[in-house]
């Protein structure tokens, strides 16, 4: 199957290139195969589950996968893990150059079991690209089976990004991280969060741990971060993007993203702008 364009297609013809996709990827033999597509902006993937892994790389845009597990951020650079089997939705925040590299359960030793952001090294970038370029009937075979292998081998190595946001099953604090997401703010309290639902400091952190898998802090900075990326992926300033976010100053934010993603924003977007 050939890369597939979503743009300017009626949603009754989207629905039917879902549909052929998704028959397409159950059938395709090979451990590992490479399927690109084209959306727009705004555009929704409707939820779905296949019986391949997914790697999932938005070569331009941003993309925001949802499951019943969370939220997740996929910026330029990075690419999604997904695990057969899992319910998940994607919308394009941005119009979305969609790599995905589909994987037979246990195809390697040390395939991920749980979803994450995963960095790209530059050696996978380079092998998805040439992945996508391949014709899918040479793949199996000579050169095009030696990089479709090698991505294969490369995805164990690839790097988790602190981009998930997991939410709570519990309503009182679902019900808390559900308007922070709507209002992000760097001054959320674990004192000011508890007393908000009647419990102790040291219950609602572990509470909160238990729910989540992370303190408040670190989920806090996450969805800051969550709020961030879509608009400095745009362009936006960083001044007016970390005055929004309620940071006293743009220091604070860069030591904020810096210390999660590795890189002042800046120079976090350079590369995929160039």
């Amino acid at each position: 199957m050939q890369k597939t364009d979503f743009r300017n297609v009626s949603d009754p013809e989207l629905g039917l290139l879902h549909a052929q996709r998704l028959a397409w990827l159950e059938k395709v033999e090979g451990a590992v195969v490479a399927l690109p597509g084209e959306y727009p902006d705004g555009y929704r993937v409707p939820e779905h589950r296949h019986s391949r892994a997914q790697l999932l790389h938005a070569r331009t845009g941003v993309v925001k996968i949802t499951t019943a597990e969370g939220r997740w951020m996929v910026p330029p650079d990075h690419a999604m893990w997904i695990p057969s089997g899992i319910d998940h939705s994607v919308e394009m925040l941005g119009a979305v150059d969609m790599h995905s590299v589909y994987v037979i359960p246990g195809a390697i030793a040390g395939l991920p079991d749980r979803l994450r952001v995963v960095g790209l090294t530059d050696l996978a970038a380079s092998l998805i690209l040439e992945a996508m370029a391949l014709p899918q009937e040479a793949r199996q075979s000579g050169r095009a089976a030696l990089v479709m292998g090698l991505l294969l081998h490369e995805i164990p190595n690839l790097p988790q990004r602190p981009l998930g946001l997991p939410f709570p099953a519990e309503p009182r604090l679902a019900a808390l991280c559900r308007r922070f997401i709507e209002h992000p703010s760097p001054h959320a309290t674990i004192d000011g969060w508890a007393a908000s639902i009647g419990v102790s400091r040291r219950s609602f952190t572990r509470l909160f741990l238990r729910e989540t898998g992370l303190s408040l802090s670190t989920w806090r900075q996450q969805a800051c971060l969550f709020a961030a990326l879509p608009r400095l992926a745009e362009g936006e300033p960083v001044t007016s993007v970390a005055i929004d976010l309620g940071y006293d100053s743009v220091p604070a934010f860069t030591t904020m993203f810096r210390r999660m993603l590795g890189k002042a924003p800046r120079d976090y977007f350079k590369g995929a702008r160039q």
